[in-house]
């Protein structure tokens, strides 16, 4: 390992000081260190890389921050199958496991090699109006489709593999990998998904039909969702962090991505150890 980009949670104040140890640690190994440009410009670094940039010129990636954080780096990344190391400054974290008191042993495997890879399958969701299509995006976590504050009920016709499945009369809808089945789907009432696994769950946002009920479905389903709304404000969000507004009769079609997010697993937890931690299980 010669070559390590770095991004963080610049409104962390912990991260600059993180940054410039990890960059002082691994330059004594003879590793070449690019800074993306903000962290840079915190750092009083003058050579700072763009954003999107920087995954093409690395091996590795170091995420400083929280979930949300190698979230959006994950969409950076997108088909280059750059490994990514997750740590986080705060609370423990489901993908940035790492935290710092274990991070320079976790650093110390991978620049030896001796680290094992996480597979997470991500999401193509594209955006069809007027038999147009008007946008598309990556996604680690999810895809949710979700009305305003003062819209009415939505309703939102779904087919799975050309099948139709049912009309969800809803406050919104959640399309998640198994990555992201711990985040808004399971708020919403929806299963944990181990990550391994090869599926996607599609859960109701407040169902107006008590029997509706989330439904697993194959990573290889192509998922079309028809927006049978009138001028309800609706809204389409990826990961949280990206997305539109949606319009009467729009199509949203979501499908696995042809790309996958390669995420460093910790050499000293396991992922049940990280439910039981995160979700408090066991304590009274």
């Amino acid at each position: 390992m010669k070559s390590i980009g770095l991004y963080a949670k610049r409104s962390n104040p912990a991260a600059v000081d993180v940054a410039l140890e990890l960059k002082r640690w691994l330059g004594e190994r003879n590793v070449e260190v690019l800074v993306e440009r903000n962290l840079a410009a915190d750092m009083g670094e003058p050579d700072g890389i763009a954003g999107r940039e920087l995954p093409q010129r690395v091996e590795c990636i170091i995420v400083l921050g929280g979930d949300g954080t190698l979230i959006s780096v994950a969409r950076k990344v997108g088909a280059l199958n750059v490994p990514i190391l997750g740590v986080n400054l705060g609370s423990l974290g489901f993908l940035t496991e790492i935290t710092l008191d274990g991070l320079y042993d976790e650093l110390e495997r991978v620049l030896s090699g001796d680290f094992t890879v996480s597979d997470r399958i991500m999401l193509e969701a594209g955006i069809v109006r007027d038999d147009q299509q008007v946008a598309d995006y990556q996604v680690l976590n999810d895809v949710v489709i979700n009305k305003g504050a003062l819209a009415r009920i939505v309703d939102m016709e779904v087919w799975v593999d050309g099948q139709y499945l049912t009309t969800f009369k809803a406050d919104g809808l959640i399309v998640s990998t198994p990555t992201g089945s711990t985040a808004y789907n399971l708020a919403a009432g929806g299963p944990i998904v181990y990550p391994g696994l090869h599926c996607l769950v599609i859960t109701p946002i407040c169902a107006h039909t008590l029997t509706n009920r989330p439904i697993i479905v194959s990573d290889e389903s192509v998922i079309r969702i028809i927006m049978r709304i009138d001028d309800e404000r609706v809204f389409f969000t990826g990961d949280g962090q990206v997305g539109m507004a949606l319009q009467a009769q729009d199509v949203v079609e979501i499908r696995k991505a042809n790309m996958c997010t390669k995420l460093i697993k910790s050499a000293s937890k396991e992922y049940f150890e990280v439910l039981r931690t995160k979700l408090r299980w066991g304590e009274r």
